[in-house]
């Protein structure tokens, strides 16, 4: 049917919890804009399959039997470097998030989330956002702490622009970023100038790895 249609998205699922995988197989195939191009139970079969297939996104499970999601990524990603990844996991732990995005994980969601807000996520992911579960992302600004980060140019920004450079490096834009700071963009748009002044650069990438100091 319709599924030949260019505007259905493919996505693949890699989970090896049973129920999960295929309720997640479900929510995609009722969807009516993505289309389910494959489902794989561990990292092994998915890398075999997900290459030919050649999916939009996947759904990628952190922990699984055998070879884990984060290193299933990192292959993957160097393979298709445009494919996209939202990892889905029972933990909140540290290493793993910061792990996965290093791997080019795209967003990150709890799984006792359920399944709605997982496609939720992934929606927001295809449109161009870096999704993650409020709690993580909490804990990724608490990671970048501007405090820890040792570069004396950071001490020259207000508190007010460090928030900005905060909800930049969590993946925000312009009227994203004005809304969660409750200003305008016109606002955001001198604060983002002021930042790049301070801090020497001249892109959000070069001021977001700078705060996030890589």
């Amino acid at each position: 049917m319709g599924h030949i249609n260019s505007n259905f998205k493919k996505i693949c699922i890699v989970e090896d919890k049973t129920d999960l995988r295929e309720g997640m197989g479900m929510m995609i195939e009722m969807s009516d804009h993505y289309f389910l191009a494959g489902s794989f139970a561990n990292a092994e079969e998915a890398l075999k399959k997900i290459p030919e297939v050649r999916p939009d996104a996947v759904l990628m499970d952190i922990n699984l039997p055998g070879q884990s999601g984060i290193a299933c990524v990192t292959t993957l990603k160097a393979i298709i470097p445009e494919m996209q990844f939202l990892m889905c996991t029972a933990y909140e732990d540290n290493e793993k998030i910061f792990d996965s995005l290093k791997a080019g994980a795209s967003g990150y969601i709890l799984k006792t989330e359920g399944t709605e807000k997982i496609m939720e996520a992934l929606d927001e992911m295809l449109a161009g956002g870096s999704p993650m579960s409020s709690s993580i992302a909490r804990k990724v600004v608490a990671s970048f702490n501007p405090s820890q980060n040792n570069n004396p140019l950071m001490e020259e920004l207000t508190i007010r622009e460090t928030e900005v450079l905060e909800s930049l490096a969590k993946g925000l834009i312009g009227k994203e970023v004005a809304d969660a700071l409750d200003i305008s963009t016109g606002t955001v748009r001198k604060h983002i100038q002021n930042i790049y002044k301070k801090l020497q650069v001249n892109t959000r990438v070069e001021a977001v790895n700078l705060f996030l100091n890589r």
